[in-house]
């Protein structure tokens, strides 16, 4: 009998602890976005590369143009980098990253104080940012509300605008909250210099729907880049 109850409370234990991993994964996974698709720019044929030896074909317009056909809810283009952020006397490491305002859907970024930015500000290239809370817990240790402050991001002044909700870490690891989320054209023009893209987000309605506009994403941007039957893609449709 102790053996029977010993065996059955291991198993049951076992049962408990995949089923909790299982939902952790599951939370990590949802966390960086679901029916995602993701563009990266790719090194085949007729691939434009910078000075860095990056790949740097994907552009505001392509996300513009991906967001057009059938079965896309969200696209949402990133161009980020490391940065060093200072306010009042604190500095802390973290990364910003160029976005539009649907980032937030593709993300389900949700803000505990303030709000987002707008399409206005990616129309004006505006210095505006949002931050993670890893960032917003580490400049602001008094506690104060950072919404309406100005911190600094590389030395360039930004006005806070809204503070995110925590994501906790990915699946690989990474604390999606050491992020600051600025204008994708702040990025290109006022940060970067660059007219390119790193990534474009692809949110479609169902996780069925996927392929279907990996094939549509392919063929649009086989056109828009001028690539022939002979010519290899110069970007990469990811699931």
């Amino acid at each position: 009998m102790l053996g029977v109850i010993i065996g059955v409370s291991a198993v049951i234990i076992m049962v408990a602890v995949g089923q909790g991993a299982s939902k952790r994964i599951t939370s990590q996974i949802s966390s960086m976005g679901s029916n995602l698709l993701m563009v990266f720019p790719g090194a085949g044929q007729g691939a434009v590369r910078g000075a860095g030896g990056d790949v740097n074909t994907l552009t505001l317009e392509d996300a513009e143009a991906i967001s057009e056909p059938v079965m896309v809810t969200h696209v949402a283009p990133e161009l980020s980098s490391n940065a060093t952020i200072e306010y009042a006397g604190q500095t802390w490491t973290a990364q910003f990253d160029g976005t539009t305002q649907e980032m937030q859907a593709v993300k389900d970024l949700t803000a505990v104080s303030g709000s987002f930015f707008t399409d206005d500000d990616v129309t004006g290239a505006n210095l505006v940012a949002v931050l993670g809370k890893t960032v917003a817990d580490n400049l602001y240790l008094s506690g104060e509300d950072p919404v309406g402050t100005v911190i600094r991001i590389n030395k360039l002044a930004f006005t806070v605008v809204g503070v995110l909700a925590s994501k906790g870490a990915s699946i690989g690891g990474q604390d999606q909250d050491n992020m600051v989320y600025i204008p994708v054209s702040t990025a290109q023009k006022r940060m970067l210099g660059v007219k390119y893209v790193r990534l474009i987000n692809v949110q479609t309605e169902t996780p069925e729907s996927m392929s279907y506009v990996q094939s549509s994403i392919e063929n649009l941007l086989r056109e828009r880049h001028r690539l022939s039957g002979t010519n290899n893609d110069d970007f990469n449709v990811r699931i």
